[in-house]
């Protein structure tokens, strides 16, 4: 921990920025978003730090190069409604919402889906709806999503959220148990998925919790 970076700049610039994230906006709103607001109290001292923080109910905020990395990976624009898995502390949620229309986030756990609309609600974001809910079912009642990003890992990717993805959409999601893969999917034309490989990454595993 002896290399934390000491401001939410030094984090885009030294950990994001300098290790391949290009995406100008991507980087802005990372810049914007300032991830000691989305940790605990008592780890804001590693806010800054290149590695994923536990937030408690057996969860954690992600680490900041895979944020930025998934986000671009995203090629989130303007006009898109977006569908994320896996809201946790909201922080990936407020990234998203400087970048696109409007995102429909989805958590298991609700003591932290209502501490994320609470948190999102004072930093004046508007177009977030924050949905207590089953990740493996998806929103089919919002559906279709231009794109949609899992922050949890399932065994395999489920079958409602490729249909709930809009053709010429794309889905970023970490798939596997012990060995995982992040993919970036994209729905080229109906029924038809194209998986590009990101690299292995480890992520908490997409809970099933029976919520309809």
């Amino acid at each position: 921990m002896a290399d934390i970076a000491r401001t939410n700049e030094e984090m885009v610039e030294t950990q994001i920025a300098a290790r391949g994230v290009r995406d100008l906006f991507v980087l802005e709103s990372m810049r914007r978003v300032d991830r000691a607001l989305f940790v605990p109290p008592e780890l804001r001292h590693q806010a800054y730090a290149d590695c994923p923080l536990p937030v408690g109910y057996g969860q954690t905020i992600s680490q900041p190069y895979i944020v930025g990395l998934m986000t671009e990976a995203l090629s989130p624009s303007s006009t898109d409604k977006v569908l994320e898995v896996g809201c946790g502390t909201g922080y990936q949620t407020a990234i998203l919402a400087q970048l696109v229309k409007e995102v429909w986030s989805l958590e298991v756990i609700p003591e932290l889906a209502q501490a994320a609309r609470e948190r999102l609600k004072a930093l004046g974001l508007r177009n977030v709806h924050i949905v207590v809910g089953d990740g493996w079912r998806g929103l089919p009642e919002q559906a279709p999503f231009d794109k949609i990003i899992v922050t949890a890992a399932p065994e395999k990717v489920p079958d409602a959220l490729l249909e709930q993805l809009e053709v010429g959409g794309i889905m970023v999601i970490p798939v596997g148990v012990d060995v995982q893969e992040l993919y970036q999917i994209t729905h080229e034309e109906p029924g038809h998925f194209v998986y590009r490989k990101l690299g292995p990454v480890r992520f908490v595993p997409m809970i099933k919790s029976g919520l309809v």
